[in-house]
């Protein structure tokens, strides 16, 4: 009889090497060998340079734009399945295209959908993730996902600040369930603040519902990208009367002039993770690792235990 391979093994995407190498050194390994040919186009090839037969593996990589990263992810775990992996579990601290989670007009896709097919189709036998745009998103796939919060890591830190009179804020609508998880944990009070676009990325307008006088403010978000929201959100509640205003978001996209939009605003303090890769340094933002978390989780995975401790949200 076969004698089958329990061991795991981690490999990194490129842009996620520096998470990575927390995530293995939490898990107590060495990240795997692995190496990518480019031509002279921009394709590229990555290669196993050690066995992965009958072992379960997992790839660290978030799938943030460019699409260069997604497609990486893709062929790594392809790579894996002809290499004969028992069990591929694609990690992907931000699932990058989430945002196009449904038809909000017609004829445009439905991305997420077909990135959920697409790691499918590719090999990967589970997905590890953190903080998905829209929750229904693991309704996309066919195999299990472990749909993991940051609240479990931005929550001990809020706790330690100790604010006088907090309160959660949510930035929009759309995140306002997040915004009340938040407060049942930390016995407080919740606002929403209502916004309207005109396009993406483009705020025309914003209003707040609740009262917010005298209180110290923390908004909820799953990313920061442009910064426009969130800063836009943070001017208008210490207009409004609010102490001080800080923001929790997950995924630091950060992009455009979403540094010097956090430069010039009311927030006293951005929190996020590490998620995605390459955030600049700056007095503003404090950012909180993810890979004891993950790290955990793959332990629990690999050795088939529950992972439920893992959940506060």
């Amino acid at each position: 009889m076969a004698v089958v391979n329990t061991k795991a093994k981690i490999f990194n995407c490129t842009n996620s090497i520096d998470l990575a190498k927390e995530v293995s050194k939490f898990f107590g390994t060495d990240l795997g060998n692995i190496t990518i040919s480019r031509y002279s186009d921009g394709e590229f090839q990555p290669s196993y340079e050690e066995t992965i037969r009958g072992t379960r593996i997992f790839i660290i990589g978030s799938t943030n734009p460019s699409s260069e990263n997604l497609m990486e992810m893709l062929l790594m775990i392809d790579a894996a399945k002809r290499a004969s992996a028992r069990h591929i579990t694609a990690v992907i601290p931000y699932f990058g295209w989430a945002r196009q989670d449904r038809k909000d007009k017609p004829r445009v896709p439905i991305a997420a959908k077909m990135i959920a097919k697409m790691i499918e189709s590719a090999g990967a036998t589970r997905l590890i993730t953190m903080d998905l745009h829209a929750d229904q998103i693991q309704g996309f796939f066919q195999i299990p996902v472990d749909h993991l919060y940051a609240s479990t890591i931005f929550i001990p830190y809020l706790t330690a600040l100790k604010l006088d009179n907090l309160c959660i804020a949510s930035p929009d609508m759309g995140g306002s369930k997040r915004a009340y998880a938040y407060a049942k944990n930390l016995s407080c009070d919740v606002v929403i603040c209502y916004k309207q676009r005109s396009k993406a990325n483009v705020i025309s307008h914003m209003e707040l519902i609740g009262d917010v006088t005298g209180k110290n403010i923390v908004l909820v978000d799953d990313m920061v990208d442009t910064a426009g929201t969130l800063t836009k959100a943070a001017d208008l509640l210490i207009e409004k009367g609010a102490i001080s205003v800080r923001a929790i978001c997950t995924h630091a996209i950060l992009s455009g002039d979403a540094y010097q939009k956090i430069e010039e605003s009311k927030l006293e303090e951005l929190i996020v993770t590490d998620s995605v890769p390459k955030i600049k340094p700056h007095s503003k933002i404090k950012i909180l690792s993810c890979a004891d978390l993950f790290s955990d989780v793959m332990k629990r995975v690999h050795n088939n235990k529950s992972i439920s401790s893992n959940f506060i949200m």
